[in-house]
């Protein structure tokens, strides 16, 4: 079948809007979570593996949602959606870079204290990044549902 102008405008205009990538980020980081409860629930996973696969995964999920905040900010910027959704864009980029800069790397350090057998003192890193990563997934649902074809734009 070929792809005649009409289809690939199409496909044109759904890659250039922003709400693919919102539902993309969303999904592999609540899968991602889904994923670290389930090794912590593992009755045959040591509590020193469990966190060593936490830390590989949280490591790797920080990584591929940069990625993902680079591919929003461009696609929000060139959909020629910035003046609406700039607030929201920045509070994303700010949730990971306190993520990517202070949380991930406490809470890997507090992993290797654990492993080296001293247990750390009491941190708020856990709560940080429980709340941060909850309020980033409200964020990027919100903003993909507003930005899905057909949806009444606010004025």
């Amino acid at each position: 079948m070929p792809l005649t102008s009409s289809k690939l405008n199409a496909v044109k205009s759904r890659l250039s809007n922003p709400a693919w990538i919102c539902f993309i980020w969303v999904g592999v980081t609540a899968g991602a979570l889904l994923a670290v409860t389930a090794i912590f629930a593992a009755d045959a996973a040591t509590r020193p593996v469990s966190l060593d696969i936490a830390r590989t995964l949280f490591d790797r999920l920080t990584n591929v949602e940069l990625v993902f905040l680079i591919l929003l900010l461009v696609i929000v910027r060139a959909s020629g959606q910035a003046a609406r959704w700039w607030a929201v864009s920045a509070l994303l980029a700010l949730i990971m870079v306190a993520q990517a800069a202070w949380l991930v790397p406490e809470l890997s350090g507090r992993t290797d204290m654990i492993l080296g057998g001293v247990e750390p003192p009491p941190s708020i890193a856990h709560a940080a990044y429980s709340t941060s990563t909850l309020v980033k997934l409200v964020l990027l649902a919100v903003m993909g549902f507003n930005l899905l074809p057909g949806r009444q734009q606010p004025s």
